[in-house]
């Protein structure tokens, strides 16, 4: 049963993935659905950070279908895509170092988690991910590039092959969205 909801949250993060590269909101449809399915599978394979971080993307994604939707300059205007100010990154980086020593505190002390270091670094990198996409950001790719090669690698570790595989075509896929979202940017300011 197991493994048929691992392939059923992989099917929906490629539906996502393919949401987020074209810039689309309906995007955070798929940001509800595919954590609520990963929450069982994290749980079951030992993944405890990973499992409160599918909490976080359900919350995010309620909080990222609002700021695209009406945070442009003109009511009712969606967000367009932009680049990260040195404000964004500050704030990105402090969500990241807080969370980053929480989690892996709390793992390492509350949890039999065999990668709590591993787990943590993982989750508090996508924390900051979901962060700036959920404010568009052009580099929250750069983020995800990272976070969805380690990621991969955590995955292999645990066993959890079908979703190795999916952040391993995340990463690649990542790269080419980060291409298209400039594009987009270009186009927008032409």
């Amino acid at each position: 049963m197991e493994q048929y909801l691992e392939i059923a949250g992989v099917v929906v993060g490629v539906v996502y993935l393919w949401l987020e590269y074209r810039a689309s909101i309906y995007m955070w449809v798929a940001s509800v659905i595919m954590p609520a399915i990963y929450l069982f599978v994290y749980y079951d394979a030992g993944l405890y950070a990973d499992t409160a971080l599918n909490i976080y993307y359900l919350v995010i994604a309620l909080y990222g279908w609002l700021a695209w939707r009406r945070g442009g300059d003109k009511a009712q205007e969606e967000l367009p895509i932009r680049r990260a100010t040195a404000g964004a990154w500050i704030i990105a980086a402090a969500i990241f170092i807080v969370a980053q020593a929480a989690t892996t505190a709390l793992l390492i002390t509350l949890t039999d988690s065999e990668v709590p270091w591993a787990n943590g670094f993982t989750s508090t990198l996508s924390v900051a991910g979901m962060w700036l996409l959920a404010r568009k950001y052009l580099e929250q790719w750069i983020v995800w590039i990272v976070a969805d090669v380690a990621l991969a690698a955590l995955y292999i570790h645990t066993e959890l092959y079908f979703t190795a595989a999916l952040y391993a075509i995340y990463a690649i896929i990542a790269i080419f969205g980060y291409r298209n979202w400039k594009r987009l940017i270009a186009a927008e300011n032409a």
